[in-house]
């Protein structure tokens, strides 16, 4: 035992998780990561997110959620807006985490959802993960937590926030598809990007275009 409070937290591998790891282990806590893969085309993020969590010295469980996928397969917002694969998942993943956390009495749980998301992850609104916060208690019996420490911090500034606390950006992946590059025109993608542009951070992601 180490006495430090433990965490669970949601690593995907992407640059936002990455750094909310780094956060959590700059703030002291006893990280225990979770992975989830769930049919997505870029298998790469959980690669990444295992190289994180080694760098971190913090056990990572993978979770499979594949079987999942076809219950997904075409879900859209009301406004008929395609969500990308993750987005469908999100709920999933909070509910494993609660699980995981339960089973390792760890009483927090951090994810990275940050001020530059879109609106149409209202799965990551803080009136939501408040009242997932209630459901999981009740249904735990634990003064679980559940925390988007960076739900109001736009991009630039957690990539600033990654600058100092030492997260090697070339070790993440925000892409939807796979590769040996980042493709550079998908969404996350063109986040990525204008996150390190409107921080004044060099980016050192490999882009196709």
């Amino acid at each position: 035992m180490t006495g430090k409070e433990r965490c669970v937290v949601l690593l995907s591998g992407g640059l936002d998780s990455s750094i909310l790891a780094y956060w959590a282990r700059d703030r002291g806590y006893e990280i225990y990561a979770l992975a989830c893969r769930y049919g997505q085309t870029a298998t790469k993020e959980v690669e990444c997110a295992i190289h994180i969590a080694e760098r971190l010295g913090a056990p990572i469980k993978v979770v499979d959620l594949s079987s999942l996928q076809e219950i997904f397969t075409g879900m859209t917002t009301p406004n008929h807006v395609t969500l990308p694969p993750a987005s469908k998942f999100r709920l999933i993943f909070l509910s494993t985490a609660v699980a995981y956390a339960h089973t390792i009495d760890a009483r927090r749980i951090f994810y990275g959802a940050q001020g530059s998301d879109p609106p149409l992850y209202h799965i990551w609104r803080k009136n939501f993960y408040e009242s997932f916060q209630t459901v999981a208690r009740l249904a735990t019996g634990q003064q679980i937590r559940i925390e988007a420490p960076f739900s109001k911090t736009r991009k630039s500034a957690i990539v600033k926030l990654g600058l100092r606390l030492g997260v090697p950006f070339e070790s993440t992946w925000s892409c939807y598809l796979n590769g040996p590059k980042h493709c550079g025109t998908c969404p996350s993608c063109l986040h990525r990007k204008k996150g390190f542009n409107e921080a004044g951070v060099p980016d050192p992601t490999e882009y196709f275009q």
